[in-house]
């Protein structure tokens, strides 16, 4: 579970990026977070991730303060989240299997370990056969849905999408979050997608979180995404 208490964020420039955010999340809930650009989406990822820490207010992961951890403990809080990114941020010269087992090579994993579990990752999000492949060999839903196998390969208990569709079409994005949503149901994990999608959020109907000037002006389940 992961809460938001009365969370503040202020930069030095005097930006207000989230104000008075309160906010639960479940265990094994996909949540939708939507707004304009400037809103604070990525904010609230960078949260989570104690890549940035709030001004005021807490938030708890597992009924632990992320902003009391020292910060040599950091790297452990960041074991228990993957993140998917917009730009993919794959190695380019390696292949599809070696930038999957990144994390597990960090890890300290044994080979005979990362090849099961790579191989059984890649499964999951149907690359099995595009293990030899490089990135450049890839379409670009293909790319994306390495960057989710590396991403949830760990096995993290939260899986951070950061506008995972953004360059992609219309159809290839949908299959995206099929992914994203077959992970969630097997896993169990908890999945947080920031997105301008308004498509991808309509069509799976989860809970939406709309942001506005650093403000929740809306929390529904099923709920959607509308626009002026």
């Amino acid at each position: 579970m992961i809460q938001f208490e009365q969370v503040t964020k202020k930069y030095p420039n005097g930006q207000i990026a989230l104000e008075d955010v309160d906010l639960t999340i479940e265990d094994g809930e996909f949540l939708f977070v939507v707004g304009p650009s400037g809103a604070g989406k990525s904010t609230l990822l960078k949260l989570i991730t104690r890549e940035t820490s709030p001004t005021s207010g807490q938030i708890l992961f597992n009924s632990q303060s992320i902003s009391r951890i020292p910060g040599g403990k950091i790297p452990q809080l960041r074991r228990k989240i993957g993140t998917v990114f917009q730009d993919f941020k794959l190695l380019l010269n390696r292949t599809v299997f070696e930038n999957v087992a990144v994390p597990l090579e960090v890890l300290g994993k044994k080979d005979s370990e990362i090849e099961k579990e790579v191989s059984a990752v890649l499964e999951k999000v149907d690359l099995l056969e595009k293990a030899s492949s490089f990135p450049a060999q890839l379409s670009g839903g293909e790319v994306q849905r390495t960057a989710i196998a590396r991403a949830i390969v760990a096995k993290p208990e939260v899986l951070l999408a950061d506008e995972p569709t953004g360059d992609l079409d219309p159809k290839t994005a949908r299959e995206v979050v099929h992914v994203l949503e077959k992970i969630n149901d097997e896993d169990k994990n908890i999945i947080v997608m920031a997105t301008h999608n308004v498509q991808i959020v309509n069509h799976f109907k989860k809970r939406v979180i709309v942001l506005e000037k650093g403000k929740i002006i809306k929390d529904e389940k099923e709920g959607k995404y509308e626009t002026d």
